[in-house]
């Protein structure tokens, strides 16, 4: 059974939503095309976290980042992105995505991404 990429995000009731506790998810298999010159670009993706009121179910997630791969994003735009869907749909207190790309015509691309809730 196949299953296909989705931009949606599931979120699901934070059951510690009393505390501060951090969770990190390191997705390793990230692609997406170069806008410019339609090759692929692979990266490793890591989300650390804060939950508010959800954590994020993990097949969401990966069928999420899977619907990137077959459109063209420069790093800096696809990191941002994907930070930005995060806090709409999981609302987390605290995020930092991490996106770090492997080496093309000799350069790596390390982008960081955060954001913070207002208490």
């Amino acid at each position: 059974m196949t299953t296909n990429p989705s931009r949606t995000l599931l979120p699901v009731p934070n059951p510690h939503e009393d505390r501060d506790y951090e969770v990190e998810i390191e997705c390793p298999e990230f692609s997406a095309l170069c806008p410019v010159t339609g090759q692929p670009d692979f990266a490793t993706i890591t989300f650390k976290y804060i939950p508010g009121p959800y954590i994020v179910e993990l097949k969401s997630l990966k069928l999420y980042l899977w619907s990137f791969r077959d459109e063209g994003h420069f790093h800096e735009d696809v990191t941002n992105m994907i930070l930005k869907d995060f806090v709409r749909l999981i609302q987390p207190r605290k995020l930092h995505v991490t996106g770090k790309f492997n080496v093309r015509g000799g350069i790596y691309t390390t982008v960081r991404a955060e954001y913070e809730a207002e208490r």
